[in-house]
C-alpha cells in the first residue's frame, strides 16, 4: 500500500467518524404537549333517572253523544276554553221534532187523564147510593190510574227527548287547553267512520308524569324512602322529583310522587309509577317526553373526572397521570357511577393529582410532557 492510499483511507475514516458523532448529536424531539384536570374531593349527589311522559291533571275527550251534521264550531283551537263554553253545535232539527211530538203525547195523556178523572168523580157518588155498580166504579178507578202511568211515561219520553235534544249543543266540562278538532263542519259525526272523538281539553295548570321504574329502582327507592321518611317529612313532604326538559334544562318546579301502581308487570318486569308537577307558567303540555329524577343519596368527599379522560379496555379503565417530574404514569383504576358528563373514581385517585385530558393519543408511560390546565367546567350534576 502506498502513502497516497493510506492518506486517503485515515482521511476517509475522519469523515464517517464525524458523520457518526453529528448523527448522535442530533436534538431530541419536543417533549408533547398535553392538558390536565386536577382531581379535587366533592360532595356528589347521586340520583335515580326515568323517561316519562306528561299528561294534563284532566285530559277530557270531547264527543258527539248523538248523531247528525256537525252545524258550527265555536271555540279557536288551541285556546284557552272555560267550563261551560260552547264547542260545538249539531243540527237540532230531528231532535226538536221528537221534542215536539213528546210534548204533543204529554198533552194527549194529560186529556185522557182529565177524563177518567171526571169518570171517577161522577162515579163515586152514585157508588155510593148504588146507582151504579161496583164494577162500573172499579173500572174508572182502573182507568184513572192507567192514565197516571201513561203521563209519567210521557213525561219521561219527554225528558229523554229534551236531553237528546240538548247534546246537539256541546259545552267544555273543564277549564284547560282545547286542542286540534278532528271534524269540520258539515261532517256527519256521532257515527264511524266519522270521528266519534270531535276534541280534547286538558287542565294543564298541574301536570302528571307518568314514568316505568324496575323491580330494583323499586326497591331502592323505597328504602331509600323508608330510612329518609322523618327527613322528608320535615324538608318539604314529598316534594323530591325533579324534571328535565327535551332541552337539557331543569324544570323549575319540583314534584311529588303521586301514586305506585300496585303490582309488577310481568312481561317487562316493570311498575308504572306517576308523579305530580305544578305548572303555573303553563310551560308544559301533555305529551311531552322528559326525563324525571330523584336523588337517592349523597356521597361524599367523591373524585369525578371527565369521561374523556378514561380510557377502557375490555373492561378495565385506566388514566394517565403526570407526576411531580411531568412524566406520564398509566393508572389503573375503578369506576362508579356516572354524574354528567364525568365518571366516579371510587379507587385508584387521589385529591390533587393531574389526569392527562386532552392529548391522549400523544403520550405513553414514561414520556416527559408540558402540562397545562384545562379549561373545563366543574361538575354540576344539575346540567345534564
Amino acid at each position: 500500500m502506498n502513502f497516497r492510499t493510506v492518506v486517503l483511507t485515515i482521511s476517509l475514516s475522519f469523515v464517517l467518524f464525524a458523520c457518526g458523532e453529528q448523527k448522535k448529536e442530533a436534538p431530541k424531539a419536543p417533549s408533547p404537549e398535553v392538558s390536565v384536570v386536577e382531581t379535587s374531593a366533592e360532595d356528589v349527589p347521586l340520583f335515580l333517572e326515568f323517561v316519562g311522559e306528561t299528561s294534563g291533571v284532566k285530559d277530557i275527550t270531547i264527543r258527539a253523544r248523538v248523531e247528525g251534521f256537525l252545524e258550527g264550531m265555536h271555540f279557536q283551537e288551541g285556546s284557552v276554553v272555560k267550563k261551560g263554553d260552547l264547542l260545538y253545535t249539531l243540527e237540532s232539527q230531528p231532535f226538536e221534532e221528537k221534542v215536539a211530538t213528546r210534548m204533543s203525547s204529554v198533552a194527549e195523556v194529560k186529556t185522557n187523564l182529565a177524563k177518567n178523572k171526571g169518570d171517577l168523580d161522577r162515579y163515586k157518588p152514585l157508588a155510593k147510593i148504588n146507582a151504579v155498580s161496583k164494577s162500573d166504579l172499579d173500572a174508572a178507578q182502573a182507568a184513572y190510574d192507567a192514565s197516571l202511568s201513561s203521563l209519567e211515561a210521557a213525561r219521561a219520553n219527554l225528558r229523554a227527548a229534551e236531553i237528546e235534544l240538548s247534546y246537539t249543543k256541546i259545552y267544555s266540562p273543564i277549564d284547560g287547553i282545547i286542542g286540534k278538532t278532528q271534524a269540520k263542519v258539515g261532517d256527519f259525526v256521532g257515527k264511524e267512520p266519522s270521528p266519534v272523538i270531535l276534541n280534547t281539553v286538558s287542565q294543564v295548570d298541574t301536570i302528571l308524569v307518568t314514568f316505568f321504574i324496575t323491580e330494583t329502582q323499586y326497591l331502592e327507592f323505597t328504602r331509600f324512602k323508608a330510612q329518609n321518611e322523618r327527613a322528608e317529612q320535615a324538608d318539604d313532604g314529598d316534594a323530591k322529583f325533579e324534571l328535565i326538559l327535551v332541552d337539557g334544562s331543569l324544570y323549575d318546579h319540583k314534584g311529588r310522587l303521586d301514586f305506585v301502581d300496585r303490582e309488577v308487570d310481568t312481561t317487562t318486569g316493570a311498575m308504572l309509577v306517576q308523579a305530580t308537577f305544578p305548572n303555573p307558567e303553563k310551560l308544559l303540555r301533555p305529551g311531552l317526553f322528559t326525563k324525571v329524577r330523584i336523588k337517592m343519596r349523597v356521597v361524599e368527599d367523591a373524585i369525578m373526572i371527565p369521561q374523556r379522560c378514561v380510557m377502557e379496555i375490555q373492561g378495565l379503565h385506566s388514566v394517565f397521570v403526570v407526576d411531580a417530574n411531568n412524566t406520564i404514569q398509566s393508572r389503573d383504576i375503578q369506576v362508579g357511577s356516572k354524574v354528567g358528563s364525568s365518571w366516579m373514581v371510587t379507587e385508584g385517585l387521589k385529591p390533587g393529582e393531574k389526569v392527562v385530558y386532552e392529548g391522549l393519543q400523544r403520550v405513553k408511560e414514561g414520556v416527559t410532557v408540558i402540562a397545562t390546565a384545562a379549561k373545563i367546567e366543574p361538575t354540576d350534576p344539575d346540567k345534564k
